[in-house]
């Protein structure tokens, strides 16, 4: 039986211009490089330039992705942004991806589910193409968390960054068997009873101003592992496939000691887990974007590797996106 894949056409990201080491941290807050890179397995983040925005990190990706495809904006009908920084409260900060460039045409929208957002935003892709409403879709994960950060909270300003990826999603008919190319299946979860474990405590409705992250790291931690298996294991029932079958395991690039401990729990090798957290820190939405365009650009991502993807963020929200390249 025949059906509609959602696949990968090209994929771009960008990194601010300025990188914040742990030992630029150690200057202005009481830490240090080990306490920083023990816990977190971080060792610098990239930070926006004064003026530069989410929009702006969002269409250097997306132009690279588009590069990355031979393709152009006039070749886009859909746009999804994932962020939790945005530009403005409105308009959507896609719309300003839109008209940067040049794309007249079409819908452009923005996605908000914190670190799992780019997870989110492929998911409605994927839907979006499977249903008829969209051909083909630029997908983005941008955020400028340093615009939210207490920088003199030692707990949470040294695990975030900024950056921008985007991959590009095109439906092609396939055989409808796990060999396919493109999206094999996705799964997505929220509990909103989680909310004061992770949030920013500012909001047009409540403060009007935008307020800081904060974060109850244990909790976090405790809760981050259980969940981002459980919709990983989900993705294996759905498709009958394991960790063994995997060629690269993507997650949410928030903390060295999560990663590792959710490969060993699902029995992933170590040498199948894509990990540039040390490069630049959490970047909530793009971080997994800016993860797979590295391996993709390093030549670890080849033609037919099976990829997982997962991520856990604020609300709590998690998913998984299981897809062939």
């Amino acid at each position: 039986m025949t059906t509609i894949r959602s696949t990968v056409l090209g994929c771009g990201s960008y990194l601010p211009e300025k990188i914040l080491t742990n030992e630029d941290l150690a200057r202005m807050v009481d830490t240090t490089d080990e306490w920083i890179v023990q816990r977190t397995g971080i060792r610098q983040r990239h930070i926006a330039a004064e003026g530069e925005f989410t929009s702006h990190l969002a269409i250097k990706a997306a132009e690279r992705a588009l590069a990355h495809a031979g393709l152009t904006a006039q070749d886009i009908d859909t746009i999804i942004l994932a962020t939790a920084t945005p530009d403005n409260t409105f308009p959507s900060t896609a719309v300003q991806v839109q008209a940067a460039l040049g794309m007249r045409h079409g819908v452009a929208f923005d996605v908000h589910a914190v670190c799992s957002g780019f997870v989110f935003a492929l998911t409605t892709a994927d839907t979006f193409i499977r249903c008829g409403q969209a051909k083909r879709v630029l997908v983005i994960g941008a955020e400028t968390f340093s615009r939210i950060l207490d920088w003199n909270d030692r707990t949470t300003c040294v695990l975030f960054g900024d950056g921008a990826g985007a991959v590009i999603l095109e439906g092609r008919e396939a055989s409808g068997t796990v060999a396919d190319h493109g999206i094999l299946t996705s799964h997505l979860r929220s509990d909103g009873q989680h909310k004061s474990k992770l949030y920013v405590d500012g909001g047009p409705s409540t403060t009007q101003t935008v307020g800081h992250l904060r974060m109850e790291g244990k909790e976090v931690f405790k809760h981050a592992v259980g969940m981002i298996t459980d919709v990983i294991e989900d993705a294996f029932k759905a498709t009958g496939l394991t960790g063994e079958d995997l060629t690269w395991f993507i997650p949410h690039q928030a903390n060295r000691r999560i990663i590792d401990a959710s490969a060993k729990k699902l029995d992933i090798a170590p040498e199948k887990v894509v990990v540039t957290v040390d490069l630049h820190g959490n970047t909530s939405a793009a971080s997994i974007p800016l993860a797979l365009d590295a391996a993709v650009k390093d030549g670890r991502v080849k033609s037919g590797d099976l990829i997982m993807l997962e991520a856990m963020g604020g609300g709590f929200t998690w998913g998984s996106v299981l897809l062939r390249w």
